[in-house]
């Protein structure tokens, strides 16, 4: 009995001993670029998803020759519809954004280039994701670059995610969510008739967890004779096996569609998965031969960072369907044939320009927000709004990693709160404000103390934000050298859409709120391994 003790009590030393090892995380699997970002492309041939990290959801991707050109859903984020430039489809660079005017919240956009000139098609609903009144637009620009048209509304308030079309008579054409399509004009700023109903679907086993059936996000192609129609079913959220990709093809864009006897053509399977509730694809042509589905998913345990940008091989069969290559994306797979290019775009900013950087936007602003800027040698001057971060649409930026920190110099006048956050929307968000004399918490969506008095004097204050795997942690300083530890520490992982709602992610932001002027210097944003 005492040699059985004697061997537990080692047995049990020796896992103590080597809990330290086990817990510690493991070294990183992607390339590290910018600012310690992750990237993709591992330059050895080969590349590792996500191909654009953080919460890139629901692209849309044009080729145009040899370039591709991608745009997203911003939501709320404006200036708004982010357009990027890549040549080989894993490495990324920011061309700008397509819209500035707020016309509601944007959801799954479509671009394409049709006679020339390029468009893109979203919905857009107002009073914010959950809102009830809700549209179809257009913008358009006869350079990617822009400038881009102002929002031309086309209507179509009963739908979602429009994916344009030319069919086989010449005509244009808008798919629908639900399996409805309408005609547009030949300029493309305006329908023709009535929707139609063309399309049923495709039905997956009551068995599969999923959030709701939801047919979404139609993309039309075309090869071989054929239109193809990929859509999304499942959800978008909820369980991670929610999610899905579709297809179904027709001789005619006016159907009938016969659906794939592949469907799915990518689904999560298993929570264990790396990626979870993967959906919402484009076909993509390669240039080599090759074509690749580009899609969204939620990193497994990351819910926080949105749903981030997966690039997935496509196989087509001798019956003229297309299946996936690719698996679960655990590990690295071929690069697409292309000219690589630098990957993804800096966080940090000296505010030394003289317009907002292209990693800013404003949440749910008003249609004079962009008023509240002044740049100069200073940095960047924002006039307080509201009084605290839910009615002050602070400035966020996307972050794609799971562990990173930002540190930025504030310099707060009398009357005014700035801060630094990590923010959800303006019911959930994260961080320390400060009236330039004292601290607000925020946390929760909450503030502590509910309602912070502004200082007669102001003052300044630098602010050090780590997100590391979930948790918040947050220094200051009164010199920028010497820190302190704020005494709060939070858990944030549950601020993300199955909480909270809204289709969002977890971002860096920054705020001025009540009635002076806060001026922000030397934003500093790292990722950590």
């Amino acid at each position: 009995m005492n040699v059985t003790r004697s061997l537990a009590a080692l047995a049990l030393g020796c896992l103590l001993a080597a809990a330290p090892a086990l817990a510690q995380e493991a070294p990183s699997p992607w390339k590290r670029g910018i600012e310690h970002q992750r990237q993709a492309d591992l330059g050895n041939g080969s590349f590792l998803n996500p191909v654009l990290a953080g919460d890139r959801p629901d692209p849309s991707v044009l080729k145009d020759g040899d370039d591709y050109y991608l745009t997203l859903s911003s939501f709320d984020a404006y200036p708004g519809l982010p357009i990027w430039h890549s040549r080989d489809l894993v490495n990324w660079q920011p061309l700008g954004h397509a819209i500035r005017t707020n016309v509601g919240s944007i959801w799954a956009p479509d671009i394409v280039k049709h006679q020339g000139r390029y468009f893109i098609y979203f919905p857009a609903r107002v009073g914010g994701t959950e809102g009830n009144l809700r549209s179809n637009w257009v913008v358009w620009a006869d350079d990617i670059r822009g400038p881009w048209s102002e929002p031309v509304e086309i209507g179509l308030g009963k739908y979602i995610d429009p994916g344009h079309a030319v069919g086989e008579d010449g005509k244009r054409y808008l798919f629908l969510s639900g399996g409805d399509y309408v005609q547009l004009a030949d300029d493309g700023l305006s329908v023709v008739g009535q929707p139609k109903h063309v399309y049923d679907g495709w039905r997956y086993p009551q068995s599969w967890d999923v959030e709701a059936y939801a047919q979404e996000g139609p993309k039309i192609s075309f090869r071989a004779g054929w239109y193809y129609m990929t859509t999304a079913v499942g959800g978008t959220a909820g369980p991670p096996t929610g999610h899905m990709v579709i297809t179904a093809r027709s001789r005619s864009i006016h159907g009938p569609w016969e659906n794939s006897p592949h469907n799915p053509i990518t689904r999560t399977v298993s929570r264990a998965e790396p990626w979870w509730s993967r959906g919402h694809a484009t076909i993509v042509e390669g240039t080599d031969g090759r074509d690749w589905m580009v899609y969204h998913g939620y990193e497994n345990g990351y819910w926080t960072l949105g749903r981030q940008m997966l690039l997935e091989p496509i196989e087509w069969t001798k019956d003229g369907w297309f299946v996936a290559k690719g698996g679960d994306l655990a590990r690295p797979l071929a690069k697409p044939a292309g000219q690589s290019q630098a990957h993804g775009m800096a966080l940090s900013d000296d505010f030394r320009g003289d317009t907002l950087g292209a990693q800013w936007s404003f949440f749910n602003p008003a249609q004079d927000e962009y008023q509240r800027l002044g740049f100069g040698k200073d940095g960047l001057t924002l006039q307080g709004k509201g009084r605290t971060p839910r009615d002050a649409s602070p400035l966020t930026a996307i972050a794609g990693d799971v562990a990173y920190q930002f540190e930025v110099e504030m310099e707060i006048e009398p009357g005014a709160f700035g801060g630094a956050l990590l923010f959800y929307s303006d019911r959930l968000y994260a961080g320390v404000g400060s009236n330039g004399e004292d601290f607000i918490l925020h946390r929760y969506g909450d503030e502590r103390p509910t309602r912070p008095r502004p200082s007669a004097t102001g003052g300044k204050l630098w602010l050090r934000v780590t997100n590391n795997r979930h948790i918040l942690t947050v220094h200051s300083s009164r010199d920028g050298t010497n820190w302190e530890k704020y005494p709060v520490q939070m858990e944030v992982s549950g601020y993300h859409h199955n909480v909270s709602g809204g289709f969002l992610a977890l971002k860096p932001a920054i705020y001025a709120a009540g009635d002076g002027k806060v001026h922000f210097r030397q934003f500093r944003y790292r990722a950590l391994d």
